[in-house]
């Protein structure tokens, strides 16, 4: 079969077996409130345990479509659903034009994933220039010069590289361009950063979703996924060479060692971006989720529900996020968020919609 032909059939069974991620419906009862979201397909993984145990503790059901950052962006600034999701923060002055507010909820990484024989999980050493020239299309098989010199006694096949991408609106392509725009010159000046990107090759898959499918049926293929996905679908993820020049493994314990130096008291509607932190251990592509809500909510019920699901995440989803190798919130960061949230998130009236959550 010719690789186009390949990519269309894969295409075809991609959507008819992919349904988007649609965390608990409604109480058929009708006696339960629903809060309604969109966006990331990151924070999915972790939002779904949340939304479960959530609905189980309270009544309460959150509808979250995972269809990507950028649909939740257009979903909330839009005004057609209560809450949008996004790993690629948005500035001050994209805020103050929607009139959002915006906070950061989780903290979590995403990985290079491969499917070449013979390679497994956390064998394969790329430096960010390596992962840069792959998706520039300029190493072009696995056992090119530069990949074997960083892998001595790892067998690397005669194989072209297949790249893999995401197709939509993406945080996690956000985070993804945005450290190789870090690391690589080539990278920064040919294509750069962004929730959506012109890829110079590849074939896309929609979703973290979607990539991991291409990238599971592909030999040879690489792609980029949110770490809890490569667990889930037990796929092969690769170590990063970090900023301090050591070669890491993806787990919570480099997870955390990104984000214990992010000073959130100091960033500005909460913008900032974790990639290629500093420190020996820290892994290099990590990422934060952000929330956006409206500052003036019209349905101040609504509102009050969204609040009080993340502060119930806040302090109650620690355990499950850590069994999905996120990384929480500290303490201090949640408090700071609840203050910003009795700040700014106000009812049509004008009073503070958090207070007496």
């Amino acid at each position: 079969m010719k690789l186009k032909s390949m990519y269309h059939f894969i295409s075809i069974i991609t959507a008819a077996f992919f349904v988007p991620a649609s965390v608990f419906a409604a109480d058929p009862g009708g006696t339960s409130k629903q809060v309604t979201g969109a966006g990331s397909t990151f924070v999915y993984p972790v939002l779904s345990k949340w939304a479960d145990s959530y609905k189980k503790e309270t009544g309460t059901s959150i509808n979250y479509q995972s269809i990507g950052s950028g649909g939740g962006i257009k979903q909330i600034q839009s005004k057609t659903v209560d809450f949008g999701a996004t790993d690629m923060p948005l500035k001050s002055e994209d805020l103050a034009k929607d009139g959002l507010v915006q906070f950061p909820i989780i903290n979590g990484a995403d990985v290079a994933v491969i499917n070449v024989a013979g390679v497994k999980p956390g064998e394969l050493k790329l430096s960010g220039d390596l992962l840069a020239q792959i998706f520039l299309g300029k190493i072009k098989k696995w056992n090119d010069p530069a990949l074997v010199a960083v892998n001595k006694g790892l067998t690397l096949p005669d194989q072209a590289i297949t790249v893999v991408h995401r197709s939509d609106g993406s945080g996690t392509s956000f985070i993804f361009t945005n450290y190789l725009s870090k690391v690589s010159a080539d990278w920064k000046t040919a294509v750069g950063e962004g929730s959506a990107v012109n890829w110079p090759v590849g074939v896309g898959g929609k979703g973290n979703e979607g990539v991991a499918s291409y990238v599971k049926q592909i030999n040879g293929s690489i792609g980029y996924i949110e770490y809890a996905y490569a667990l889930q679908n037990k796929m092969t993820y690769t170590q990063l060479q970090n900023q301090a020049g050591q070669f890491v493994t993806p787990e919570e314990k480099s997870f955390r060692a990104a984000a214990v130096g992010a000073d959130w008291a100091h960033a500005k509607d909460y913008y900032l971006i974790l990639t290629n932190a500093p420190g020996k251990t820290s892994w290099p592509l990590a990422g934060s989720t952000f929330v956006l809500m409206q500052k003036t909510q019209s349905d101040s019920a609504q509102g009050r529900a969204a609040l009080q699901f993340f502060r119930w995440a806040f302090k109650n989803g620690e355990a499950a996020a850590a069994e999905l190798h996120y990384v929480p919130l500290p303490k201090a960061v949640a408090a700071l968020v609840e203050k910003t949230w009795k700040e700014q998130i106000k009812a049509a009236d004008g009073k503070a919609l958090a207070i007496g959550l």
